[in-house]
C-alpha cells in the first residue's frame, strides 16, 4: 500500500507509523487520517508485528486536527460536521482499541487532536523539548476526544482545557501522568524502540488479553459512553458555529494562520498579570 502522508514500516516486531506532513507540522488532515487507519489495519492483521509505535516526523509530533485545511474547506451545520468529527475520533480511539500494544513517541508540539491520539495510546514517550496541550476553546472549538479527565482526573483536565493551556512541558505532562516518562532528545527513539521490542518478546495473546483488561478498568466505570457523548457535544459546538471561532477564522483568512494565532493569543491576560 502506498502512503503520502504518513510512512509506515516494520522492525522486529513492531509497526513504526511516521505522520509525515513536517511542513505542516504534521497537522491530521482528512486523508491523513484515512491513511493512519489503513496503516493500523495493516499492523493489526500482521501476525510479525507485536506493537504498534507513532511517531512525527521532523521536529515535531503533530499539531492537532488541521485548521488549514478546515478554513477552507468551510463545513457548517451538524450534518457537515457529523462525518468528519466521526473520522476524527475513529481514528484516535484506533489506538486505544487495537488489540496489539501502542506507543507515542513524542517530540517538540503535541496538541490538540494530537494530543488525544497520544492519550489513546497505551504509552507515551516524549523527549525533553516535547509539550502538550488542548488549545481549542481559545479559538472557540470543542474537544473531539475527551479523554483527558480519565486520564489526569477532572480538576487537572480542567484547568488545562478551560484556560486552552498549549504548553504543558513534557516534565509536567509526566508529573500530571499525561505521559509516562521524558527522556533526552537523542536517545528518545532508542528508549521507545527498546520498550515495544521488550513487549514484543512477550506472548502477544497474553498482551492483547491483559491490555484488553487494563482497558475495562475505564471502560466499565463508562468512558466509552462518555466520550461518544462529549463528542456529540462537540458535535452541537461546531454545528451551530462559536463566534470566538468565527472570528478566528475570519483574521486567518485575511491575514494567515499565525496572525490569527496572534490575534487569539493577545485576547488573554499574559502570565503573571
Amino acid at each position: 500500500m502506498t502512503f503520502s502522508k504518513i510512512l509506515y514500516e516494520t522492525l522486529d516486531g513492531v509497526a513504526l507509523i511516521t505522520l509525515n506532513r513536517p511542513e505542516r507540522t504534521n497537522a491530521l488532515d482528512q486523508e491523513m487520517l484515512g491513511e493512519i487507519s489503513a496503516a493500523m489495519d495493516l499492523a493489526e492483521a500482521d501476525p510479525n508485528v507485536r506493537a504498534v509505535v507513532v511517531r512525527g516526523a521532523g521536529s515535531a509530533f503533530s499539531s492537532g486536527f488541521d485548521l488549514k485545511a478546515q478554513m477552507e474547506a468551510r463545513p457548517a451545520g451538524v450534518d457537515e460536521w457529523r462525518p468528519l468529527l466521526r473520522k476524527d475520533f475513529d481514528t484516535v480511539m484506533r489506538f486505544w482499541h487495537c488489540p496489539k500494544p501502542t506507543i507515542a513517541m513524542v517530540r517538540g508540539p503535541c496538541l490538540a487532536g494530537a494530543c488525544e491520539l497520544a492519550l489513546a495510546c497505551d504509552m507515551t514517550i516524549a523527549s525533553e523539548d516535547a509539550f502538550f496541550g488542548e488549545p481549542e476553546l481559545k479559538f472557540g472549538a470543542g474537544i473531539v476526544v475527551m479523554l483527558l479527565p480519565w486520564i489526569v482526573g477532572p480538576k487537572i483536565a480542567k484547568e488545562i482545557i478551560l484556560l486552552g493551556e498549549d504548553r504543558v512541558s513534557a516534565r509536567r505532562a509526566a508529573e500530571i501522568g499525561m505521559i509516562n516518562r521524558v527522556v533526552a532528545a537523542e536517545r528518545l527513539e532508542d528508549e521507545v524502540l527498546r520498550i515495544a521490542r521488550h513487549i514484543a518478546a512477550v506472548d502477544p495473546g497474553l498482551i492483547k488479553e491483559t491490555k484488553r483488561a487494563l482497558n475495562r478498568a475505564l471502560e466499565t466505570q463508562g468512558l466509552l459512553q462518555a466520550l461518544e457523548s462529549a463528542l456529540e457535544i462537540d458535535l452541537a459546538i461546531e454545528g451551530a458555529g462559536s463566534a470566538d471561532k468565527i472570528a478566528f477564522f475570519d483574521v486567518a483568512r485575511r491575514e494567515g494562520l499565525r496572525a490569527a494565532i496572534a490575534w487569539r493569543d493577545s485576547r488573554f491576560p499574559s502570565p503573571g498579570a
